[in-house]
């Protein structure tokens, strides 16, 4: 047995913002909404992916954000997207350096914690 991949990342949300979530995700970061399947349609949330990344929006009725634990997602450009999320009101946060990546901080409309990293 042996781990070969991830399929998808799931972030959690709160009930009744997929507008946001889409406005963020699909319209901000350019990712495509996809259909969730029928049976799990019913939960709320939306499903994005890009080229190479799945990203779950799932509710939970007692949200709380994830401010610490974070996907680190890799970018081309960083600098446009940095200047994106800023000419939309979304802060990013520069950290420590890491050896090989230039890479920033943002909270997603929910208070979650992503992080931007390049190459």
């Amino acid at each position: 047995m042996q781990i070969i991949g991830i399929d998808h990342i799931q972030i959690a949300m709160p009930p009744g913002e997929e507008d946001a979530a889409r406005a963020f995700y699909g319209r901000l970061l350019g990712l495509r909404e996809v259909a969730k399947p029928t049976h799990l349609a019913t939960r709320g949330g939306c499903w994005f992916e890009g080229d190479g990344v799945k990203i779950h929006l799932g509710i939970d009725a007692d949200f709380a954000p994830a401010r610490k634990a974070h996907p680190g997602l890799l970018v081309r450009d960083l600098a446009q997207l940095v200047e994106r999320l800023e000419e939309a009101g979304f802060r990013t946060v520069i950290d420590q350096p890491l050896d090989g990546y230039n890479r920033r901080y943002v909270s997603d409309p929910f208070g979650n914690r992503l992080e931007f990293m390049e190459r």
